[in-house]
């Protein structure tokens, strides 16, 4: 057993990490640094509450340390982790700069430890469903990939999230989801077009952005928005033989706030009102059952690559790529142009 300590307990330690570590048969949920002691009892009970990060990484018997905290914190609680000798994941973002991100990536190498980032979108079910359907040629070529998040919450919320500073904005914050898929799926671009603003009044930070990942002909389209009363579709992949259109958000995050286990028969399983649509060039239409969720398998990875010397199932190298493209992003709506990647 990989003895495992968290950093952190608000919503992505309680809903995400928590109970998918706990859930991991290699691992083990030792300890989370909060001050949120009355929450951790309620849920996990057996798991000691630790009052200083400093104390999580004295504990020689802790391996691995995840980190879920604020954006802005993630350097320096991920350098501390890695030179106190633990391996690390981050959740997303890696870092708010490319340049600290490059630390860390170093530091792991010399430590001989593995780094990873948390982007468990690789196991949306929807994610899995557009794969699924691009690895059989179902849309034959594709010329246009479009992956949307919107939301619609108009008035600011005063969290962290819309501090002014590096790690607020949702481009920093959804846009790594977004990016992550769109590598995962297509590579690296030729170059990048973006377009970044704040639209809700009295906004310091961006909460609107629409990202073109150039690929030859074809054209990836990331984009969130968060004024959208009726948002658009999550995923709109378009192909020379068909067009997959899906709405609707993967069932996970709500299943594990809610309490849920991430071992329960039925999660993962997405509702089939939400499951999408391949329409053909001829208008045929035909619903697609989407792929069960499963955001489990990243932490499974986790445990072999520590235990058995693999590959991260996220690397450092592909999180890396994503913050290029957020830096160039910004680069790119500040100065009106496209940019080479």
């Amino acid at each position: 057993m990989i003895r495992t300590g968290l950093i952190g307990y608000g919503l992505g330690g309680m809903a995400f990490h928590a109970p998918l570590i706990h859930a991991a048969p290699d691992l083990e949920l030792a300890a989370i640094v909060t001050s949120r002691a009355d929450a951790v009892q309620e849920r996990h009970p057996q798991v000691s509450v630790v009052p200083e990060v400093a104390t999580l990484l004295a504990d020689p018997g802790i391996e691995l340390v995840t980190i879920s905290t604020p954006n802005d914190t993630h350097f320096p609680l991920a350098r501390a982790a890695l030179a106190a000798g633990k391996h690390v994941v981050i959740d997303k973002p890696f870092a708010t700069s490319v340049a600290e991100a490059e630390v860390l990536v170093a530091l792991a190498e010399a430590q001989g430890r593995v780094l990873s980032v948390f982007h468990n979108r690789r196991w949306d079910s929807d994610f899995l469903t557009v794969r699924k359907l691009l690895d059989q040629g179902a849309l034959g070529e594709i010329t246009l990939y479009e992956a949307r998040w919107d939301r619609f919450r108009p008035a600011l919320r005063g969290n962290w999230h819309e501090d002014a500073g590096p790690g607020g904005g949702v481009l920093i914050d959804l846009g790594p989801h977004l990016i992550d898929q769109a590598l995962a799926l297509f590579g690296p671009p030729q170059s990048i077009t973006a377009d970044i603003a704040a639209q809700r009044e009295g906004s310091q930070v961006d909460d609107y952005f629409e990202l073109t990942l150039h690929y030859g002909r074809m054209r990836a389209v990331l984009s969130s928005a968060s004024i959208v009363p009726a948002p658009r579709p999550r995923f709109a992949v378009h192909g020379t033989k068909a067009s997959f259109v899906k709405h609707g958000l993967d069932p996970q995050e709500v299943q594990l706030r809610d309490g849920g286990r991430a071992d329960a028969p039925g999660h993962g399983v997405e509702d089939p009102a939400q499951h999408g649509a391949l329409i053909g060039a001829d208008g045929t239409r035909r619903t697609v059952v989407s792929e069960r969720g499963d955001y489990r398998r990243f932490y499974a990875g986790i445990a072999q690559a520590i235990g058995e010397g693999g590959v991260a199932p996220v690397s450092p190298a592909d999180a890396l790529a994503g913050l290029r493209i957020v830096e160039l992003a910004r680069q790119s709506a500040r100065e009106g142009r496209s940019l080479p990647f």
